[in-house]
């Protein structure tokens, strides 16, 4: 009895200060970002064996890198087929194979032209093997990615799925390839397996498609600003840049900051307590 009477003493005493602390105020500036309120939203159509997708995606990171209010961006996957007709499982055509059939060119040609895509991505950091390359169907790896993007995943599993197709040869239309790849960044195995072993997120992918479709998309990467500006293909950090700023001006004089007036006190926090 004794120590919860003191246990109480010790609560009103804290309260009490919390409540008669001596005020104070001064204008503080929260971002919506911080309040998770709104966020300038940049969307990109992309198919996992797009190599330009990747090299895209290494440009756009460099440009909000050097972007001033980059916390207040958010990136929304979208997705895209190159080529729906590909089998379930891979095909047996390997990736220079495959190019100059498609394409109808010499496979020297098509090695060539590898060789090119190969340089450019070194360029952009990343180490593309075609000699391991897996032709495969994509569908199932973009059902993978919209459960990613319900679990806050979606840029994390889209970087998996680049790295597992270019450097690592992994075949993107096998389950099993892709319940593990699921489960590295985070997923849980048993939600992935019967996600993937199930129709879920077709309708979703099909959406996204669609949508390209309707926008005018031709070619991937595909990146839509707010709603208004787009890029086309894996540009210069610089024309990635540009866009950020012109296309975040915009969008901040339709969602301005909040400013409050804050009378600063005495709180009590999560991980100080109350002092």
């Amino acid at each position: 009895m004794k120590k919860l009477l003191l246990l109480i003493i010790i609560w009103q005493t804290s309260f009490v200060s919390c409540q008669n602390a001596p005020e104070q105020k001064k204008e503080k500036e929260i971002t919506n970002s911080i309040k998770n309120i709104a966020k300038m939203k940049v969307e990109v159509w992309s198919d996992i064996m797009c190599p330009f997708c990747y090299i895209g995606k290494r440009h756009y990171e460099a440009a909000l890198a050097k972007f001033a209010h980059a916390n207040q961006v958010e990136i929304v996957w979208r997705s895209y087929q190159l080529d729906p007709s590909l089998p379930k499982p891979a095909s047996k055509l390997n990736a220079y194979e495959y190019l100059a059939q498609r394409k109808g060119m010499s496979y020297e040609q098509s090695v060539a032209m590898h060789k090119n895509v190969i340089a450019m991505a070194k360029e952009a950091g990343l180490n593309y093997d075609y000699d391991k390359a897996v032709v495969a169907n994509s569908f199932d790896a973009h059902r993978l990615i919209q459960l990613a993007k319900l679990n806050n995943l979606g840029d994390a599993a889209e970087e998996r799925l680049f790295k597992a197709y270019f450097t690592e040869g992994k075949d993107m239309s096998d389950i099993s390839t892709l319940i593990l790849l699921g489960k590295e960044i985070g997923l849980d195995e048993k939600l992935v397996t019967d996600v993937l072993n199930s129709n879920q997120y077709t309708d979703a992918v099909n959406k996204d498609i669609q949508e390209a479709e309707q926008i005018g998309v031709q070619g991937v990467p595909f990146f839509v600003f707010n709603r208004k500006y787009a890029v086309s293909g894996a540009q210069p950090d610089s024309i990635f840049l540009e866009t950020l700023n012109k296309s975040f001006d915009e969008w901040l004089k339709a969602n301005p900051q909040t400013k409050l007036e804050v009378t600063e006190g005495k709180v009590c926090t999560p991980d100080k307590g109350c002092n």
